[in-house]
């Protein structure tokens, strides 16, 4: 059994799931609040006759978490993330969190995000301004204020470490496990007139790009050289004795 023409093709699978996880992050680098899509790869262990083989699996996606850098906006209606918390959105498919903090106010005072959802508070519930009480002033701890009266106040949620993320539209993601309000503002809360940025590296992602392109190539060559040595040994065994 000709073992390695399965593990460069396993490879070769692997690489390809890479890149295409590098090109939507290099795609992204300029969305706020975008998080990184990595792959985490394992090795299979299977077994061609007695020596064992070790196949690459397709590996498994996930977001991470790392922060992006907060960029000024002067906007009052953005908002930066500090910490590890998120903001919660309203949307068709369930309770979204995000660290896209560019929000924007309806003409009936709703408060939402870019893409239209109603941002929630710590209790899980849309945020209502008034759309004629002026720029609202937004405080670390999420409370808002308007001509000195406080309106609501911004929900921020903390996802467990061990929460599996699955993303929603660009810069949302959704948890398997429960979410918790954020009550320590010491190392959490927001920054008024920022967005953060995209947590991507594009000169790390031009970089692995260019790697995974090379092992391509090398995994390639491997395999056709595989092949070969397969057509010659058919060559050989089935000429004339």
């Amino acid at each position: 059994m000709q073992s390695g023409l399965y593990v460069t093709l396993s490879a070769q699978v692997a690489l390809e799931r890479r890149m295409t996880t590098i090109a939507a992050n290099v795609a992204n680098q300029g969305t706020p609040g975008y998080r990184a899509e990595e792959v985490d790869f394992k090795a299979l262990v299977s077994r061609s006759g007695d020596r064992p083989v070790a196949y690459v699996s397709q590996g498994e996606t996930f977001i991470s978490r790392q922060r992006g850098v907060p960029l000024k906006t002067n906007n009052p209606l953005d908002v930066s993330v500090q910490g590890d918390g998120w903001l919660a959105l309203q949307t068709p498919a369930g309770t979204v969190y995000t660290r896209d903090g560019r929000l924007r106010l309806r003409e009936s005072g709703a408060l939402q995000s870019i893409d239209g959802y109603a941002v929630l508070d710590a209790g899980n519930a849309p945020i209502l301004l008034d759309p004629d009480g002026g720029p609202p002033s937004i405080a670390q701890d999420g409370m808002i204020t308007q001509s000195g009266r406080q309106i609501g106040a911004i929900g921020l949620f903390s996802l467990d470490d061990g929460a599996k993320l699955k993303r929603y539209d660009n810069s949302g993601v959704m948890s398997d496990k429960g979410a918790t309000p954020v009550l320590d503002f010491s190392r959490n809360g927001l920054a008024q007139g920022y967005v953060e940025g995209a947590n991507i590296n594009p000169v790390l992602e031009i970089a692995r790009m260019i790697a995974v392109s090379r092992a391509f190539e090398s995994v390639s060559s491997a395999l056709q050289g595989s092949e070969a040595s397969l057509k010659d040994a058919i060559k050989t065994l089935g000429g004339p004795s």
